[in-house]
């Protein structure tokens, strides 16, 4: 990499699997783009942030997928699915659903970085009451709720939007609801308060009425 060489940041993780993990090609495939003084940013949303060369860019994450690494978009996107360990199993717990899910929304623009979460069970492992929008399968249905928020003295838990949705259900209102907020929400507000502004009882009236 050339000193004055235009770069931009990637975020990367080993995609939705069973646990936070990657293994010894991935890692390789990720420290040919490091310089020897240079670190790896973890982030609380189970990302790598690495700055990679931007005309090698579309390059690098076709080389990245090769090795089974997902590569997302940095700054005002839905961030990747926060997801819990699966530990009762991908297809108890849904991890196919996540797996859509996350296809489904991760890197869409937003006003304001959106972190959302699933978990595969009541226990919620993906904690998905203290991020923006939590996912909770419940038996063969799936619980969306929405606002958390966990810093400082305005943390709040998310409060359940629809409960009991089918699999298809959800996907239609969780990408009505990141429409809803990309279309109304102010630049640079973040979603629970978006959420407070424009209304719980509001948000729960349009993200079924839309089609």
């Amino acid at each position: 990499m050339m000193i004055n060489e235009p770069t931009v940041k990637l975020a990367v993780n080993g995609g939705i699997s069973f646990g936070s993990k990657l293994n010894a090609k991935q890692l390789q495939t990720i420290i040919k783009y490091l310089k020897d003084d240079e670190e790896l940013e973890l982030t609380t949303f189970q990302q790598l942030y690495l700055m990679v060369p931007e005309k090698q860019m579309e390059q690098i994450k076709a080389e990245f997928e090769e090795v089974g690494l997902s590569c997302y978009p940095v700054g005002n996107t839905v961030k990747s699915l926060r997801t819990c360990n699966f530990c009762k199993g991908a297809d108890e717990e849904g991890m196919p659903v996540a797996i859509k899910l996350n296809e489904l929304i991760a890197g869409q623009p937003v006003p304001f970085t959106l972190r959302p979460a699933y978990t595969g069970c009541p226990i919620g492992c993906g904690e998905p009451l203290v991020n923006d929008i939590g996912i909770m399968k419940v038996k063969d249905k799936f619980d969306l709720y929405i606002g958390g928020y966990t810093k400082g003295t305005k943390a709040q838990t998310g409060k359940l939007l629809f409960g009991k949705l089918d699999e298809n259900t959800l996907y239609i209102y969780v990408n009505n609801l990141i429409r809803l907020y990309s279309d109304n929400g102010r630049k640079r507000e973040q979603f629970y308060r978006f959420v407070n502004r424009y209304g719980f009882d509001t948000i729960k009236e349009e993200i079924a009425a839309i089609s």
